[in-house]
């Protein structure tokens, strides 16, 4: 994700025309920070790998509580069900209500990073929101009220979205123009292993519960028992906080050298290629999330598992995520071509999905693909939204990116169960619209390609092509720069 050349984001040199506009310029992360001093040496120094890496621990760990929480509810959709009386559509509105909120919140509080809180309180203010969420939701088991668990994963919803969006700014801050692709990766990682141990723990935890209380009770406990992976998270935050702050101070950090101020209608001035990734954030997504949230009934039924089974091949997709996300990350750093990797991803995902509707293969060879196609594509995607927007506007970008993610996460959800319990319980209608979605995920990329190529654009280049399009970049005038980051 390199940007080598050293010219600040606004030009405003003098030009031979009293009047021309400022010149916006692509800019390098090298800029905004000044040489540590010569006692912040060895790992202490903010800028040496092991002190980038021990803060990245704490990035990957402050996500691990709120996506082992987040998939409780698919680790024990039978529990649910039986326990709370729930039948497919009520059962994934657990999820659409998680999502919900987020459709405006996400693109707010990436805002309310970039302008208001700043990275550091932003994050802990959402790292506590997911916790009450959690205990609510909780609370809800323990008493057997659905409306409060309701409540409880709304609230929790507000909070981990926007902690998403904070982790994703957290890793441009520290590793931009480095090793940014694997870092992305190893986020998911790490996230995704959360969710990997949520569905390896969760039964046989409820089952040791259930041995002290029964129905809806040992649901809550459990519940609560899961909330202490968030309370982890909280302190890693904390300690994050402080790293980023002693960096801060030794570095005198300046991610914004220009004087920009970010603003909700940056939003607008976003390029077409901005938008296709975002419209390939929500056509991919829907078809994985929605998908694992239903599985279970799914193996169940179509391959004849039992509830345990039918976790573990479940939970295939974030087990191999959190391996091999670090290493499409480090493979797309050294080679690049994250576009390519996108339309590969995407296609692999559709061979997985039509394995398992329409042959009757083991199914953890199609889940198997899906993990490596979801990891590849999450490894390439992400850090594509750092190419095109400046530093200033990257909460903007990515809270937006994530509105319109949990957008379609939150009506694919209802309509898959809605579909699910039209279908008297059969997946097939539900596979063919999951198939649906990819394919559009697939025109979505092709676009991305097309408008990259047509404007001489860096997103489908390897690194050393970059560095030398950045350098060529920053020593055209105005008039040349066919990539501007901002509209006119």
């Amino acid at each position: 994700m390199s940007r080598e050349e050293r010219t600040p984001i606004v030009d405003s040199s003098s030009s031979s025309s009293g009047d021309e506009k400022p010149v916006v310029r692509r800019r390098s992360t090298r800029d905004t920070e000044l040489a540590p001093p010569p006692g912040a040496g060895g790992c202490c120094d903010p800028t040496s790998m092991p002190h980038r890496f021990l803060a990245l621990l704490f990035m990957c760990l402050l996500g691990f509580g709120s996506y082992f929480c987040y998939d409780n509810p698919a680790a024990l959709q039978d529990v649910f069900k039986k326990e709370m009386d729930l039948n497919a559509t009520e059962f994934t509105l657990i999820y659409s209500i998680y999502s919900w909120p987020n459709i405006v919140l996400c693109f707010v509080g990436g805002f309310l990073i970039d302008r208001v809180f700043g990275i550091r309180l932003g994050t802990i203010i959402y790292m506590l929101i997911v916790l009450l969420g959690q205990l609510i939701f909780a609370a809800g088991g323990l008493l057997g009220k659905f409306w409060l668990m309701i409540a409880g994963r709304f609230v929790f919803g507000i909070g981990a979205e926007s902690l998403a969006v904070a982790q994703n700014n957290y890793a441009v801050l520290w590793f931009k123009g480095k090793e940014l692709n694997m870092v992305f990766g190893l986020q998911l990682s790490v996230a995704r292993f959360g969710s990997t141990v949520n569905f390896w723990v969760m039964q046989p935890l409820y089952g040791y519960v259930s041995k002290f209380y029964t129905g809806y009770t040992a649901l809550g406990v459990v519940l609560f028992l899961a909330a202490s992976t968030c309370v982890m998270s909280l302190l890693c935050t904390l300690i994050l906080g402080w790293m980023d702050k002693r960096a801060e101070r030794i570095l005198k950090r300046n991610t914004n050298p220009g004087g920009e101020i970010a603003k909700l209608s940056d939003v607008v001035t976003f390029k077409l290629d901005f938008w296709m990734v975002s419209v390939v954030c929500v056509a991919y997504y829907v078809a994985i999330f929605p998908f694992i949230a239903l599985g279970q009934a799914f193996f169940i039924k179509h391959f004849l598992m039992t509830p345990e089974e039918a976790n573990n091949v479940n939970s295939v997709v974030y087990l191999i995520s959190a391996i091999a996300s670090p290493l499409f990350g480090f493979v797309i750093d050294k080679y690049g071509r994250n576009v390519t990797c996108v339309f590969l991803a995407t296609v692999s995902t559709l061979v997985s999905h039509l394995m398992l509707t329409f042959t009757e293969w083991n199914p953890y060879i199609a889940m198997a693909i899906m993990g490596l196609s979801y990891s590849m594509l999450a490894a390439s995607l992400w850090p594509l939204v750092s190419l095109i927007v400046p530093e200033y506007q990257l909460g903007t970008a990515y809270g937006f990116c994530q509105s319109v993610q949990n957008l379609g996460l939150a009506v694919v959800t209802v309509v898959a169960g809605i579909i699910v319990d039209s279908s008297d319980g059969s997946h097939f209608w539900l596979q063919l619209f999951f198939m649906g979605f990819l394919l559009i995920s697939l025109a979505a990329t092709c676009m991305i390609w097309a408008y990259d190529r047509k404007h001489q654009g860096n997103l489908n280049m390897t690194p050393v092509q970059r560095a030398t399009y950045h350098t060529s970049i920053s020593s055209q005038p105005v008039t040349l720069d066919r990539r501007p980051l901002l509209g006119n």
